[in-house]
């Protein structure tokens, strides 16, 4: 199950670059807030704190990524 979900991440992360590279509108690319990127930070949590606990702690990270926070560095 977790190497599923690492290679998804993975073929997401893939995707998207060819998206940004091609200019489709809506990937065009933003500088990330947070250090590492939303993606990144799945990986090591999920590597570190196991499939459950690594994917709510995505979730609860992609959730803070609005207008209003202020990034920085965010490590799992």
């Amino acid at each position: 199950m977790k190497e599923i979900i690492l290679g998804t991440i993975v073929v997401y992360k893939k995707l998207s670059l060819g998206l940004r590279i091609a200019r489709v509108p809506i990937f065009i690319y933003t500088d990330c807030k947070y250090y590492p990127s939303c993606s990144d930070y799945a990986v090591e949590a999920i590597n570190k704190h196991g499939v459950l606990r690594g994917l709510i702690k995505s979730f609860l990270r992609i959730l803070k990524c609005s207008p209003v926070s202020k990034g920085g560095v965010d490590m799992p």
